[in-house]
């Protein structure tokens, strides 16, 4: 991926050569509410094209798998993902010229699905099961792979390209970008390649640097000995029900168990107030900070990043009405009226005001 100065003086040969690179913020009012004294940096990886830090892996292991002459052009490629995952590798596809198909479970959003859609790829819906039943989006993806033609598996899961994209990328940007001042790093988990691959940059170049890991109360990353009861939870693309190959846990220097309700208010937090159109995991990663940051002194630095855009979700936790439907908020009838009701108003509105123009004509004048 092209430096910063080279792809702003230059015009890119598509759209895959934009990954990368997103900017690191500040951030100026969420941290210092909760008491924060240490400066609390994002990495904003939702700014990535295709909308999440997944843009990268779904680049590289296209370009890694072509380089060694596993795929070709032409060729259909299959993935499992819970979406982001999906999106990313559905726009290097299309933009280098490969067949998409996903596996995605119906709790993901029908944002995800039109995204992907959109971007030429064909969608296949699977049930809310564990990852090794016969039906989970990793064996549904399994089996096409292994019975239909020129169709291949890239496998985030196993893929090392997976974690190695950020190794070489992202933990590289975040340091140069940071000037290598980093006390503190936070990730929320997904398949942990992300925090596999920006932990080992990290702790080779800081070894002080302290690895924050968010993980979902319901997943069993953070302690796969011990994982407590199985139970759902909302927030989309973090945590699992198995520890994925690419996620490296030796690098975690502490776990974070995080819940929905914290992580949908921290998320529209940092929306309203500081601008940034995050998703849900995102929120997750912020309770995190709240959680392991609260001792490090005005003097450091904690750096977290936040994973996907607000895109994938605006009919789930951006919407006040499934908040409310969810239980995160209290209901509240008639706080949203239809289309139809505001034309409605509108005519009674624009009737009153014909009826005090009439009043005033016939008033006779002074």
């Amino acid at each position: 991926m092209a430096d910063l100065q080279t792809r702003g003086n230059s015009v890119l040969p598509n759209i895959v050569d934009a990954v990368g690179w997103t900017p690191c913020v500040r951030l100026n009012k969420v941290p210092q509410e909760y008491g924060l004294k240490c400066e609390v940096v994002a990495k904003c990886e939702f700014l990535n094209p295709a909308g999440s830090v997944k843009d990268r892996i779904g680049r590289q292991m296209v370009i890694d798998a072509e380089a060694s002459g596993r795929i070709k052009k032409g060729d259909t490629l299959v993935e499992a993902t819970s979406g982001n995952t999906g999106v990313g590798m559905s726009m290097t596809a299309a933009a280098l010229g490969y067949n998409m198909v996903i596996t995605m479970p119906v709790k993901m959003s029908h944002e995800k699905q039109v995204v992907l859609e959109s971007l030429g790829a064909r969608v296949i819906r699977t049930p809310n099961v564990a990852f090794d039943h016969p039906d989970s989006l990793i064996s549904v993806a399994r089996r096409m792979a292994a019975t239909e033609p020129n169709t291949h598996l890239l496998d985030q899961y196993t893929n090392p390209s997976n974690w190695e994209s950020h190794y070489h990328h992202t933990g590289e940007e975040i340091y140069q970008q940071c000037g290598g001042r980093i006390d503190m790093i936070i990730i929320a988990a997904g398949t942990g390649g992300t925090m596999t691959g920006v932990a080992k940059k990290l702790k080779e170049k800081l070894p002080h640097v302290i690895v924050v890991a968010a993980d979902p109360v319901g997943s069993i990353l953070a302690d796969p000995a011990n994982p407590g009861p199985s139970q759902p939870y909302q927030v989309e693309g973090i945590g699992y029900d198995f520890v994925p190959v690419v996620c490296h846990r030796q690098y975690v220097d502490k776990w974070v168990k995080t819940d929905d309700a914290a992580s949908f208010e921290l998320a529209r937090k940092l929306q309203r107030r500081e601008g940034l159109l995050v998703g849900g995991s995102s929120g997750s990663a912020m309770q995190a900070v709240i959680a392991a940051a609260k001792d490090l002194r005005a003097d450091q630095r904690c750096v977290v990043l936040f994973a996907d855009n607000i895109r994938n979700y605006l009919t789930k936790f951006v919407d006040d009405g499934w908040m409310q439907e969810k239980g995160f908020f209290p209901a509240v009838a008639g706080t949203r009226p239809t289309y139809d009701a505001l034309v409605a108003r509108n005519k009674e509105l624009e009737a009153e005001l014909e009826r005090l123009r009439n009043e005033a004509a016939k008033k006779p004048s002074a």
